[in-house]
């Protein structure tokens, strides 16, 4: 039978009132560590021990009974911080110990939760539009463009062109300036190459790197650039992408613009400007299979960044599997 809070045991109950008292945890905190010591005390009537005399080998096997119950790892290691914390202060407190302890007056030889760790939490996959999605995004934001023909569609298309098509971070596209400069006052942190079609920025960590631009990308880039040229723009607005105020883009102003068009476009998801980017590494790496011409053209560091990209490929094949081999799904139903 699960214990209630009250019913825990009073050596709980004063290490909790230490926390509050002491360390002032706040009434949350305090909760869930109340709840953690439940678990602790009810594993341990369950296998017939004294809270004393667990071993090491039990608290790992607890812990594997949390995870089996679907606990989470931050759970889970949340509840050894309080089984371990408990611990240590009954070590700490022996003369207390002694005095409240009653049936379980033995001494700690050691803390039983050392060493025992939270099973790894799953790196949890960046999220991406399929192919289809990608497309029908893009395609939504060049139609507008061609049928509006005003400075605000022409500049997104562009944008979303070039995001999908060189998988650049936000910070990364609204760097971007027209043409680069070496100006002492402003040097550029990117630039597109309007003659080799391709774009340079400045990444993480100050690195910087040249990536291809698309045929259609450089084409919606190229109608924006003839709509900025005939603006009514300060000329010392070098900045690529502008408002229309002539000032350079914000970051919010292209998400908020990026989402609405999403809805627009039917996307049954809420769309970001880096899910642009986490498209394109994930389409562009189910066609090629190379892995370290993705890694380059995304700025990463190290390949283990990148390497995630491996795993929703595997997903898009699976679920392809799923949908178009006749056995997938034999047996089911």
């Amino acid at each position: 039978m699960k214990l209630k809070a009250t019913d825990l045991h009073p050596l709980m109950q004063e290490y909790l009132h230490e926390l509050h008292v002491l360390r002032q945890l706040s009434p949350h905190t305090l909760k869930a560590y109340g709840m953690d010591l439940s678990d602790l005390q009810n594993f341990a009537l369950e296998d017939s021990i004294e809270l004393l005399k667990v071993s090491n080998g039990y608290v790992r096997r607890w812990a594997g009974r949390l995870h089996s119950k679907g606990k989470s790892s931050r759970s889970i290691a949340r509840a050894l911080s309080a089984w371990r914390g408990w611990y240590d202060w009954l070590t700490e407190k022996d003369a207390r110990r002694d005095a409240h302890a009653g049936k379980i007056a033995n001494h700690l030889v050691a803390n039983p939760v050392d060493d025992v760790k939270a099973p790894k939490r799953l790196k949890s996959l960046p999220k991406a539009l399929s192919v289809e999605q990608a497309l029908s995004l893009v395609n939504q934001a060049v139609k507008e463009a061609e049928e509006k023909k005003d400075l605000e569609s022409i500049r997104d298309a562009a944008i979303i062109d070039l995001l999908y098509s060189s998988g650049l971070r936000l910070s990364e596209l609204l760097g971007i300036d027209v043409i680069q400069s070496k100006d002492r006052q402003h040097e550029s942190a990117g630039w597109l190459d309007w003659d080799a079609a391709e774009v340079t920025v400045l990444g993480k960590g100050g690195k910087r790197r040249s990536v291809p631009v698309g045929v259609p990308a450089m084409k919606s880039l190229m109608a924006w650039r003839e709509i900025r040229n005939a603006g009514d723009f300060s000329e010392e607005s070098i900045a690529l992408f502008l408002s229309a105020n002539g000032k350079r883009l914000s970051p919010r102003t292209v998400q908020a613009r990026l989402r609405t068009l999403a809805m627009r476009a039917g996307l049954p998801t809420h769309v970001h400007p880096h899910m642009m980017r986490h498209s394109f590494a994930s389409h562009v790496l189910q066609s090629s299979q190379d892995l370290r011409a993705v890694q380059e053209m995304l700025g990463h560091a190290s390949i283990a960044s990148t390497q995630i990209y491996t795993s929703l490929d595997f997903q898009h094949l699976a679920q392809a599997y799923d949908k178009a081999h006749p056995r997938a799904k034999a047996g089911k139903g």
